[in-house]
């Protein structure tokens, strides 16, 4: 159960309730401070009050329209259908729970103005498993994500569309009283407070970090095999050799895995003894200040999230003292810069992945190993089109890398004329985060092939562990066969971790 008080909520609390369907409450502190500050806004709504944003005027270009009171109420919900105006393929189910959960979360906070109702009708959505549908595209990341909230605002009003539980799609007021949910009107600041928040690019921010913690270990583990694949050498991840003289705290994390990884290798072991190369390869021996990188920039972004994670994003906002006052704060480039920093470091890791991926088909580079890893060179091919799948996917996330909040185009009738682009930032690390993962598999797939045919050499015990279960499912060497199955099943066990789990308890837990 996820408690959602007036201070905010923790990454782990966003993934428990977006990814694995955890239960939210709202604790009673929250609801009270809602009330109060409800009650300020309904005396700001007087008809004799001088105009304030959002409560009794129009929005965005039309602030400066005075609405009448008898037009208030319809305007929040004309609000809420106009902005619901996206397009495009439906978002991921995570991401809508992520997004509801962070717009719940600052409508705790009291900051707001909404009334209890408001809160408790979007948190018992996510309770009943209603997810409403939002589409690719409609956010600017600008004066928050305004078309993807709006996609979740208008289902508490028993319209737009959602699906069940189930995952199928039904009509909404059907979803709604079959869960017990009664639809509502809103009043006063309601429907801008519905929709003005970073909710969407956070949310995803969040899981991306997630993901690519794992997955920076993971390409730790995948560097480790290929390196003996390779017939490489341990000595360049030696402790000595990274944080006494290059003190960047994810270069050491990452060497540290690597050597540990390499521990009782009969491969290493053996080239240790021929003593024939002094040095290997940039992509083997450089691996921890790439790796390390990535790692010291996903701590930035991590910075980044805890920050926002504390923020009441609304506009306008009720401060403690009553004031209810316009801001900047839905602007959401702060956000959209470090997932594009992290679109970068995801596009330079698997880089160097499908670098080392190919040394080991090319005869040339790879020290004993059969063109492509193939059976029969000649009449099989091995791995040789795996490695196009690779470079297609580097060269997809390349492209992705290209930083969207660097661009802006104006809205609004130029009232909003510089947007972060954050949500568009969100998607596209989205799919790099994908595609890395797809790079990491195949070089898991190459290197575990590459160590197999080392025999009777054998690898590091993590490595045996690794490959272990790889071969629950996956054949070891042989004659051509699809293997675009192999590949698929080989994404599944680092999406599921049960590599990772395998080899951490052989080798204790990575950093």
């Amino acid at each position: 159960m996820i408690t959602l008080g007036t201070s905010g909520l923790t990454p782990a609390d966003v993934l428990a309730v977006a990814r694995h369907d955890a239960r939210v409450e709202i604790a009673p502190e929250a609801l009270e401070e809602v009330a109060r500050v409800r009650a300020h806004i309904d005396a700001l709504s007087a008809p004799d009050h001088k105009p304030v944003y959002g409560v009794s005027t129009g929005f965005g270009a039309l602030a400066d329209t005075a609405i009448p009171p008898a037009m208030r109420t319809p305007l929040q919900s004309s609000l809420i259908r106009s902005h619901a105006a996206g397009s495009g393929p439906e978002v991921e189910r995570e991401v809508v729970r992520a997004l509801m959960l962070l717009r719940a979360r600052t409508l705790a906070s009291g900051r707001t103005g909404v009334r209890p109702v408001v809160l408790e009708t979007m948190v018992a959505l996510l309770n009943a498993g209603i997810t409403p549908i939002v589409h690719e595209y409609g956010s600017l990341g600008c004066s928050g994500d305004l078309a993807p909230l709006a996609h979740c605002a208008i289902v508490l009003l028993g319209e737009g569309r959602a699906r069940g539980a189930d995952g199928q799609e039904r009509p909404v007021p059907e979803l709604l009283e079959e869960a017990g949910i009664a639809p509502i009107a809103l009043a006063e600041k309601e429907g801008l407070a519905l929709i003005n928040g970073t909710d969407g690019m956070l949310g995803q921010l969040l899981m991306a970090i997630a993901d690519l913690d794992e997955l920076v270990r993971i390409a730790d583990l995948t560097c480790s095999l290929t390196v003996q694949g390779l017939r490489g050498r341990d000595s360049v991840f030696a402790p000595e050799l990274h944080e006494p003289l290059r003190p960047h705290p994810g270069q050491a994390a990452s060497a540290a895995n690597i050597f540990a990884l390499l521990q009782d290798s009969g491969i290493v072991a053996d080239v240790a003894a021929e003593g024939s190369r002094v040095q290997d390869a940039y992509s083997l021996r450089c691996a921890p200040q790439v790796a390390g990188g990535v790692r010291d920039t996903i701590e930035h972004a991590r910075t980044v999230a805890a920050r926002e994670l504390a923020a009441s994003i609304d506009n306008p906002v009720v401060l403690p003292d009553g004031t209810v006052t316009s801001n900047g704060n839905f602007h959401g480039a702060p956000v959209a810069y470090v997932l594009d920093f992290l679109a970068i470091v995801a596009a330079d890791l698997a880089s160097i992945s499908e670098r080392r991926s190919d040394r080991m088909l090319d005869k040339s580079r790879s020290h004993g190993l059969p063109p492509f890893l193939a059976d029969d060179p000649g009449v099989d091919s091995g791995f040789m089109i795996a490695q196009y799948t690779q470079a297609a996917l580097v060269a997809e996330m390349k492209r992705l890398a290209v930083p969207a909040s660097a661009d802006s185009i104006p809205s609004s009738a130029m009232q909003e004329d510089h947007v972060s682009l954050g949500w568009h930032a969100a998607r596209k690390l989205r799919t790099s985060v994908d595609a890395l993962r797809r790079v990491l598999a195949i070089e898991f797939l190459t290197a575990a092939r590459a160590i197999d045919l080392r025999a009777p050499l054998l690898p590091s015990p993590a490595a045996q562990a690794a490959i272990a279960v790889l071969r629950r499912t996956v054949e070891g060497p042989g004659p051509d066969r699809f293997l675009a199955p192999d590949i698929e099943d080989a994404v599944q066990r680092l999406l599921d971790v049960s590599v990772l789990d395998a080899v951490q308890e052989v080798a204790g837990e990575l950093r």
